[in-house]
């Protein structure tokens, strides 16, 4: 779920439309209940605060649980003492300022990226059920193109026998053929989760031969043998940043379902701490991670969403997933 708020009359909209969302993905009421009071202080600040911004809801399993993500992410003037605006009675636009310490009291995790005059990336769960034991952290941030209300690039994730795996697939155009297409691609992937990378993509590409094609990406970390293992086909781009630096992983030209002439594994060793990236060509190619300090040690869901914030075209679906091993 992808809303924008940029005046106080929607705040009450994404109060209503979360706590459906909510709803839909199985929380208890009683964390419905806390969801709504988040999103109404979260949706609240970006008005107050930062003249606007935007929403993200979407359903989690990784390392922490399961549950329900709120990103809240802004263009504002940001934040020089995160700790300090966190604290009861603190604010800087005259207000009671306990909106930030009161999503704090109300949710699971809260994490916080934010720069003075770069604005703020705010992420918020609320957990239905502690420790999936997955070992990986994930974090994803999609939005439509504009005026659509299904997105077309789509996301999924396994551990599979040769590790964490990660699939981005971007349906060819927009709306809902779009959709079509990634969701028969997620679908595949589920069904050859535990093949290797190039027979995966293989799979996919056969299974969506009726439909208007996609570019998909398939990334798994090989813990055993420190490697990324990486098959693209399409406009769909990848990182792995680890602490000896990053590195661009290759897609081969091609539509899977229509045309795509290499379907090849490349290999990406890696030294420690590995996080990939994976983002669709709804997101601008010419950005470096190391232009904002700090975030690559941040949660993988702050990380995609500061991107998709930042670098987001507006004219296509954009989508950003990242995943991190807790090793």
């Amino acid at each position: 779920m992808f809303l924008q708020v940029s005046d106080q009359s929607q705040v009450s909209e994404a109060r209503r439309q979360v706590g459906h969302y909510a709803k839909s993905v199985g929380l208890p009421q009683d964390r419905i209940d806390r969801a709504a009071i988040v999103v109404t202080e979260l949706a609240t600040n970006l008005v107050k605060h930062a003249r606007g911004g935007h929403i993200h809801a979407r359903q989690f399993e990784d390392a922490s649980g399961s549950g329900m993500e709120l990103l809240a992410l802004d263009r504002g003037p940001g934040m020089s003492d995160v700790g300090r605006c966190m604290q009861d009675g603190y604010s800087t636009a005259g207000s009671p300022g306990n909106g930030l310490g009161a999503v704090q009291r109300l949710t699971d995790e809260v994490r916080i990226y934010s720069r003075p005059g770069q604005g703020s990336a705010i992420l918020a769960r609320v957990l239905a059920r502690a420790g999936s034991g997955n070992g990986v952290a994930l974090g994803a941030a999609l939005a439509p193109y504009p005026g659509e209300q299904v997105c077309g690039d789509a996301w999924s994730f396994v551990t599979s026998a040769g590790g964490p795996t990660m699939l981005l697939a971007d349906g060819s155009g927009h709306g809902v053929e779009a959709a079509r297409a990634a969701e028969i691609s997620l679908r595949s992937f589920a069904d050859n989760a535990n093949a290797s990378c190039e027979a995966i993509v293989e799979a996919m590409h056969l299974s969506l031969g009726a439909t208007r094609g996609a570019a998909v990406a398939v990334a798994r970390i090989d813990l055993a043998e420190h490697v990324v293992r990486f098959v693209g086909v399409g406009n769909i781009s990848a990182l792995l940043v680890h602490t000896d630096g990053t590195r661009h992983m290759v897609s081969h030209n091609g539509t899977a379902g229509y045309v795509a002439p290499r379907i090849r594994e490349f290999v990406y060793e890696y030294s420690n701490n590995p996080l990939v990236i994976l983002y669709s060509d709804g997101v601008a190619t010419r950005w470096d991670l190391a232009s904002y300090p700090g975030l690559a040690s941040q949660h993988p869901s702050l990380i995609a969403g500061v991107i998709l914030r930042d670098h987001r075209r507006g004219r296509d679906d954009a989508s950003v997933v990242a995943m991190r091993p807790l090793i």
